[in-house]
């Protein structure tokens, strides 16, 4: 992959590379509605397959935070066509990174010396990059080590980068007015703090200590003295990507294990520290050859206040769901009904959230949960796609929620994948073991 010499930093030149894109989208839905008109029956599978490239393409070379909103659209399974997650998600650890010249630069500009002034030895390609910043081996007085390097550019340019996804993400989700906003506060607060890596260090050393009381579980140390800024120095870690380690013929039991790991992890930072690893895809996790899972990015850590988190738990109670005042109070708790409704609107996404959270928070009303089961995800497919094309809804307020269920939902639709992708059974309640 060719690696990149310069990345566009200013405003006009980024907008300028994403009106570049827009162009030869509006070309790929001419060619789509020519072909429609001679053959009615054309699929959108082209279509949906050209605009992902083109997208992709676009978003790749500007790296940052554009890049980093694909990467979480990936995550959403059910949300986009096939197309668009599968290029998307290249997003997490496959892009062109940037070159020696480049990488040399940044280290004498936030560490004051170039890369082999201060390991004893470092690679000069990178092995991993993706849409924040790169990482490079290097090893330190007999250390094998993990360097990150955040591109140029990335954090001054997240206000801007948003307001060019904007459009399209109001268009997508069916945002309506000024309430939308802070939806997006909410991710270029989060953006710009992973672009903070003296605050991922600190939060990285934290979480890990606190959750080294979790069998099964690897975490790197990380080196203040060989960070700043915009570079990150950790351990290297031996392992799998938990995305390759899943597409192999791995026992069950296996499985279950990492599963459960992955499980206790995530549950013991929610209903402990309160905050949580809220990024939460394939590419933050490796298989060690002793069969630990390793967690090593905590860029992502979103806190849960508690005027969020009482309701939000108290709506997983299966007897909540089916008290009908209980559950309306906590609807409008979360935001998710707001007193301007209409009677059309408090029926309609009433039932919806119902339905919604029958199925997401079944894991919950079991001793112990099987994430490969089929079933479970044939009911959350078919809820997506009946919703996806439902006329009723694309007429009503999208604004639904507390700025807080977007990197919560996030992580829980993306842990839940990953156990999917284990077949993992847990055993739902184990954690609470290692609270007391």
């Amino acid at each position: 992959m060719k690696s990149l010499d310069t990345i566009p930093t200013g405003k006009i030149e980024r907008a300028g590379k994403l009106v570049k894109t827009g162009v030869k989208i509006g070309g790929n839905y001419v060619k789509y509605y020519g072909k429609k008109l001679v053959d009615p029956q054309t699929s959108k599978d082209t279509l949906d397959q050209d605009n992902a490239e083109d997208i992709y393409d676009g978003l790749k070379s500007l790296k940052g935070s554009a890049l980093k909103v694909a990467q979480m659209l990936s995550m959403e399974k059910n949300l986009l066509p096939r197309a668009y997650v599968e290029k998307f998600s290249l997003s997490q650890f496959s892009v062109p990174p940037l070159s020696a010249p480049l990488v040399r630069k940044t280290f004498k500009k936030y560490l004051d010396k170039y890369p082999e002034d201060i390991f004893d030895e470092f690679e000069r390609d990178s092995v991993n990059a993706a849409s924040i910043g790169q990482v490079h081996r290097a090893e330190k007085d007999g250390k094998k080590l993990a360097v990150k390097i955040q591109y140029p550019g990335v954090a001054e340019s997240i206000s801007s980068d948003l307001a060019l996804v904007k459009p399209v993400a109001i268009k997508m989700f069916n945002l309506k007015g000024k309430d939308s906003e802070k939806y997006f506060k909410e991710v270029e607060h989060k953006l710009i703090e992973e672009t903070n890596y003296i605050l991922e260090l600190e939060q990285s050393h934290e979480i890990t200590t606190a959750c080294s009381v979790i069998p099964n579980m690897e975490f790197p140390k990380y080196y203040r003295e060989l960070s700043s800024e915009r570079i990150l120095t950790m351990d290297w870690m031996e392992g799998t990507h938990l995305g390759e380690f899943t597409r192999t013929d791995f026992d069950a039991e296996l499985g279950n294990t990492l599963g459960q790991a992955l499980w206790d992890f995530y549950m013991f930072q929610i209903h402990k520290l309160r905050r949580v690893h809220a990024d939460p895809h394939p590419g933050n996790f490796l298989v060690s050859e002793s069969g630990k899972l390793i967690a090593i990015d905590f860029g992502c850590i979103k806190q849960i206040p508690d005027d969020f988190y009482v309701p939000y738990f108290e709506l997983a109670k299966e007897e909540n769901i089916n008290n009908d005042k209980i559950f309306m109070e906590k609807l409008y708790k979360l935001e998710i009904l707001t007193s301007t409704d209409s009677e059309e609107e408090l029926k309609f996404f009433k039932a919806l959230f119902k339905e919604m959270l029958t199925i997401f928070t079944s894991p919950f009303h079991k001793e112990t949960f099987d994430f490969g089961d089929e079933g479970f995800w044939s009911k959350i497919a078919n809820l997506s796609e009946r919703y996806s094309k439902d006329e009723q809804i694309r007429k009503m307020n999208g604004n639904r929620g507390s700025k807080h269920f977007l990197y919560i939902n996030r992580t829980f639709f993306g842990l839940y994948n990953l156990l999917h992708d284990l077949k993992a059974k847990v055993n739902v309640n184990h954690f609470e073991r290692y609270i007391d």
